[in-house]
């Protein structure tokens, strides 16, 4: 059952914490009505402990524990389980020292997800999602674009590899061509051609190869093509699906949502049906309206929005939810593709399809829900103005 949390029963508490001697104490700025603590100030690369407590002298006790990306020192976002009105409840955050000083070295741009054991799937036990069973799944650190890749992104990689011999099916698309605007209309392999030219205009390895011995480099080619990925190289990438997964819960567990178990247009932008308005709606669906968020359906469909409009989750990731669905590198097949749980890399392309995750600013909160999958019938080669993607780079 849910619970609104009124103002007058919250106490954000004054933090302290065990932090390096040159930074601020971490500070709690805000807490919404959805149960999301923001804070600030906090160590890149650190271990912070969200404790609750009944009274300010009473007992606190560890609520979460908050994995801070390297590249996030600024705001994080906690989602805080619903709480009994009549029970006081009040916060404080305690910072812990920097263990790891390579962790702050993330690319610009991007964000450490750490390396670690996390459960994907269906842990919620949602009755809807059936092909997700919960797998304990390890994943190699890694790097990830804190957003979207972006239509000015977009076309400035393009450029390149348009004049270095590279071929697209679609030159891609932002709402009125807006520089800020996720990218969208672009295929699976268009995708990895860019993350091909991408990688060389910075003077990295490619990923992809058009050869199983990795010498051809991919840069054409669509319908049809076997793709090669080299992971040893470091060149930028797509994230395979359980990348994207643990990546798109932030270091929580057991959530439908990379913040928490309900859905706002706060939060994300996607299309809301809620069961208080429509029957066959979805009671994790809090908004009082439906529709598409109003603030994004403006100027002509899509109805994309600004990449990094909405909080950033555990990982300091933007629209892991919700705005724009994102190519995986896996086929769908077998949930998680493979019988090994150690960096699934995806199952082999009988389905003809690649995977997509996140939902998009046309589609209902159940498909913005972190373990649902999803792929288009008609394979990689088709591009649509809800689906973009970001890159991925090994350590």
């Amino acid at each position: 059952m849910k619970t609104k949390i009124p103002s007058r029963f919250i106490g954000l508490a004054l933090l302290a914490g065990v932090c390096r001697a040159a930074a601020q104490l971490p500070v709690i700025t805000s807490f919404s009505r959805n149960g999301v603590l923001v804070c600030s100030n906090l160590n890149p690369g650190s271990t912070c402990t969200v404790q609750w407590a009944s009274s300010l002298t009473g007992s606190w006790s560890n609520l979460y524990t908050l994995t801070v990306a390297a590249n996030q020192s600024v705001v994080a976002s906690v989602p805080i389980k619903s709480v009994v009105a009549s029970v006081p409840m009040f916060y404080r955050v305690l910072g812990l020292a920097t263990t790891n000083a390579a962790t702050t070295n993330a690319p610009a741009g991007m964000a450490l997800i750490p390396a670690g054991t996390f459960t994907m799937g269906n842990t919620i036990g949602d009755s809807d999602i059936g092909d997700a069973t919960p797998t304990n799944i390890y994943v190699s650190a890694f790097y990830m674009d804190v957003n979207l890749v972006s239509y000015s992104q977009w076309t400035n990689v393009y450029a390149y590899a348009t004049s270095h011999g590279y071929n697209f099916a679609h030159v891609g698309s932002g709402k009125n061509s807006a520089a800020n605007q996720p990218v969208q209309t672009v295929d699976w392999f268009d995708c990895v051609k860019w993350c091909n030219a991408r990688s060389q205009q910075a003077g990295l390895t490619p990923v992809y190869y058009a050869d199983a011995g990795y010498t051809q480099v991919f840069m054409k080619g669509d319908s049809g093509r076997t793709v090669y990925q080299n992971l040893t190289t470091n060149g930028y990438r797509l994230p395979t699906e359980a990348e994207w997964e643990k990546a798109s819960r932030g270091g929580l567990s057991g959530q439908r949502f990379p913040w928490g178990n309900t859905i706002s247009d706060s939060q994300a932008n996607y299309y809301a049906y809620p069961l208080s308005l429509n029957s066959d709606g979805y009671a994790y669906d809090v908004n009082s309206y439906t529709g598409y968020n109003p603030t994004c359906a403006t100027g002509g469909s899509p109805y994309t929005s600004p990449v990094g409009s909405f909080a950033p989750n555990g990982y300091g990731l933007n629209d892991m939810a919700g705005n724009v669905w994102e190519w995986c590198w896996d086929w769908y097949g077998t949930p998680y593709g493979q019988s090994t749980n150690t960096n699934p890399t995806g199952s082999g392309p009988g389905s003809g399809c690649r995977v997509l995750r996140g939902g998009g600013w046309g589609g209902y909160a159940s498909l913005a829900r972190c373990a649902f999958r999803y792929y288009y019938h008609d394979y990689p080669v088709n591009a649509y103005n809800d689906i973009g993607f970001r890159c991925v780079r090994g350590l």
